[in-house]
């Protein structure tokens, strides 16, 4: 497939759509959310009006699927441990057990970003020459800002590690109020903001630029359902606060509800991202 008249969509510097016409007058769209989530473009052959998916090979779709299972699985659990960690501190079943369920939410955190930054870094790139789907050797580690979906994921992966600083300081006794904000506090908030940064880039790329209603899209419904875990888990840190003056938190109730239901969305996120997977070849 050779290509002639491309349209390119996108924000700013990143291209999130490319739709060309080829020289059988076929018209192939390519996108970048379905392209590393399911490893497919549409085609659409002249004088038709369905489209077809054309997938990649067999070896880039068991990476895709293989990555995808493991940060769904991982954020589901994640999200789970992370509020029934704001369950045990919200009805008094002591700091210590909290902060260690937290902790080994944060390391299935870890895990989901990762997985899904892995996911970016390998997914099949489309070939300006024949229009398929081209696999890449594997690789761990890339350096691509000005993809969005690299972007997005890099951040993501980013605010879990964050948040893990946050939750190895909560371990420490004997902080003062400041030594309090400074080492849990503000790692937590710095996560907080990454990850809306993430799921602002998310719904970039899932929109094509502008956000707005896709309720037909289950890619949307879960960069959704997450910045909204995003945002509640920032309420949930601004209420984490420590006054100087008295020693207590801004609010103790909001805080942990806030965290409890953040980490509910991203658990219903993570399921829902189970059937956002390649199928099979």
């Amino acid at each position: 497939m050779s290509r002639f008249e491309e349209h390119a969509e996108g924000c700013g510097p990143f291209t999130t759509r490319l739709t060309w016409q080829a020289d059988d007058a076929s018209i192939a769209v390519w996108e970048s959310r379905p392209a590393r989530k399911r490893g497919v473009l549409t085609v659409r052959a002249a004088g038709e009006r369905e489209s077809r998916s054309r997938s990649a090979d067999a070896v880039a779709l068991r990476r895709l699927r293989r990555l995808n299972t493991i940060a769904a699985v991982a954020f589901t659990i994640g999200g789970a441990l992370f509020a029934l960690g704001a369950g045990i501190s919200q009805f008094g079943a002591g700091a210590a057990t909290s902060a260690s369920v937290y902790f080994a939410g944060g390391l299935f955190f870890n895990t989901g970003g990762y997985a899904s930054l892995l996911q970016a870094i390998n997914t099949p790139h489309r070939n300006s020459k024949t229009g398929f789907l081209e696999t890449g050797r594997w690789r761990w580690w890339t350096y691509e800002p000005f993809r969005i979906d690299w972007l997005s994921t890099f951040t993501l992966f980013a605010g879990t590690v964050v948040f893990g600083v946050n939750l190895l300081d909560s371990f420490l006794h004997g902080l003062s109020v400041q030594q309090a904000n400074r080492l849990i506090w503000a790692p937590d908030m710095v996560g907080c903001f990454l990850f809306l940064a993430s799921g602002h880039l998310a719904l970039l790329e899932v929109c094509h630029g502008r956000p707005r209603l896709r309720v037909h899209s289950l890619g949307w419904w879960i960069v959704v359902i997450n910045q909204i875990g995003s945002v509640l888990f920032l309420l949930s840190a601004l209420a984490a606060f420590t006054r100087p003056a008295t020693g207590s938190l801004v609010n103790v109730g909001v805080a942990n509800w806030g965290t409890l239901l953040g980490a509910l969305c991203f658990s219903v996120g993570g399921i829902l991202q189970l059937f956002e997977r390649p199928g099979k070849q």
